[in-house]
C-alpha cells in the first residue's frame, strides 16, 4: 500500500496565477502483475478483501470492501459483488433468455439503474442463482459488465471492459493479456 496525496492549488502572486502542488493522502493498493495465460481452466474463485464499486451517472450503485473474482485462462477476472452491496432500487431481475456456462450453470440477468429508476442499463449484470457445486460461492453475488455502466472501480483503479461484446471481465493495469474476445487475437476468439 502506498500513501500519496496530491492537490493543485492556484494562487495569484503579483497578478500572475501560479500552481502549487501539495501532497494529499490516498491509498493505492499495489497488486502484482498477472498474466491471464497463467489462469486455470476450469476457473478459480477467490474471495478478495478489497475495494470495488460501480457507478451509473454520478451515483455509486454498488460498493463493498469484499468481492469475488473468477479467473479463467485468457480472461481478465470477472468481478462479482454481493447483492446486498447494491443500493436499494438499483437492481432488478431482467426478463428474457438465460444463458449457460459449462462450469457455473444457468445465469440470470439483471437490469441496473440509478436508485430513482433513471439511467436504466438493461441486462448489465448477471448471476448464478443455483450454481454448480464447485461454484457455490457465487450464490447471491452479481457480476457487472464494465462496458454497460459508467465506471467500475477495482482497488481504486477504473477497470476497462474485456474486449468484444460477449464477456464481462474487468481489465486493470495489473492484468496482462492478450484476452479472449480481442479481435487482434483471433486465435483466442
Amino acid at each position: 500500500m502506498i500513501d500519496v496525496k496530491l492537490s493543485i492549488i492556484n494562487e495569484a502572486v503579483n497578478g500572475i496565477t501560479c500552481c502549487r502542488l501539495n501532497l494529499v493522502k490516498m491509498h493505492i493498493r499495489m497488486l502484482p502483475k498477472e498474466h491471464v495465460s497463467d489462469y486455470p481452466r476450469p476457473p478459480k474463485v477467490e474471495l478478495i478483501n478489497g475495494n470495488v464499486s460501480v457507478t451509473i451517472g454520478t451515483e455509486v450503485i454498488a460498493e463493498d470492501t469484499y468481492y469475488i473474482r473468477v479467473c479463467e485462462t485468457f480472461h481478465p477476472p470477472t468481478i462479482y459483488i454481493n447483492q446486498d452491496a447494491f443500493t436499494i432500487g438499483t437492481l432488478k431481475r431482467a426478463s428474457g433468455p438465460v444463458s449457460y456456462c459449462e462450469w457455473k450453470g444457468l445465469a440470470d440477468y439483471w437490469t441496473l439503474s440509478k436508485s430513482d429508476g433513471s439511467e436504466v442499463r438493461h441486462r448489465a449484470g448477471w448471476s448464478y442463482p443455483r450454481p454448480s457445486k464447485r461454484f457455490e460461492q457465487l450464490t447471491d453475488w452479481i457480476a457487472v459488465y464494465p462496458r454497460l455502466v459508467d465506471t467500475c472501480l477495482l482497488e481504486g483503479e477504473k477497470a476497462k471492459p474485456q474486449p468484444g461484446s460477449f464477456y464481462g471481465g474487468w481489465v486493470t493495469s495489473w492484468t496482462i493479456g492478450p484476452f479472449k474476445g480481442d479481435p487482434n487475437h483471433p486465435e483466442l476468439l
